[in-house]
């Protein structure tokens, strides 16, 4: 499989070429502003992005969705509650299939109504929802800490120790992780109940 991870733009985003092979299919998760870097590795590549995988609808996570789909032609999808403009509107449970690579669609929100995970390959892409030693803020518009609880705790949490988890921001002290290291180092998925977690939250 090929994994290409970017940082681009002002807000420390990551940015992810994924795809099969070598000019193989292949998406472009949450292309975020300064897309130039990415679109040059398609074109090095070779890949025929099909998809390009929203987490969720903040600015800096789909700032280069036109350009991508301009210059390669890919749909854009994202939950199908996003206020963007998207190809393929997915939900919980749903594929998006490019190629080879299959990609499943995790419903996870708590930092937006929209978020979502994609899991492919033995990796998560976790967006604004959980990052490496963190989650995702919750007191902006659209966010909510009852349904970050849920989605930490009963929705990610319980996801395979061994999965790579790919980040929306470079805020840890590591580019990735995995669920079985944030599982024990993340203070975020410390075991807690709702109550503790909401408390937690608030201070």
């Amino acid at each position: 499989m090929l994994l290409d991870q970017f940082r681009v733009g002002p807000y420390l985003n990551f940015t992810y070429l994924v795809a099969n092979e070598e000019g193989g299919e292949g998406v472009v998760i949450d292309p975020s502003y300064g897309i130039d870097p990415v679109l040059e590795a398609v074109d090095r590549r070779r890949v025929k992005v099909r998809y390009i995988l929203n987490t969720h609808s903040h600015p800096d996570h789909v700032a280069g969705n036109r350009e991508v789909r301009e210059r390669t032609g890919a749909k854009v999808v994202a939950h199908r509650v996003a206020p963007l403009d998207q190809d393929l509107s997915v939900d919980d449970g749903d594929a998006v299939d490019a190629g080879r690579l299959k990609v499943r669609v995790l419903h996870t929100p708590g930092h937006t109504k929209d978020s979502v995970l994609y899991l492919f390959e033995g990796h998560v892409a976790t967006g604004d929802t959980l990052f490496v030693g963190e989650c995702g803020r919750t007191d902006l518009p659209g966010g909510d800490p009852a349904e970050m609880y849920e989605s930490l705790h009963r929705r990610l949490r319980v996801l395979d120790d061994a999965l790579v988890v790919l980040p929306g921001h470079d805020y840890g002290a590591t580019p990735t992780s995995t669920l079985g290291r944030e599982r024990a180092e993340n203070y975020t998925l410390s075991p807690r109940t709702k109550e503790e977690f909401l408390r937690f939250l608030a201070e």
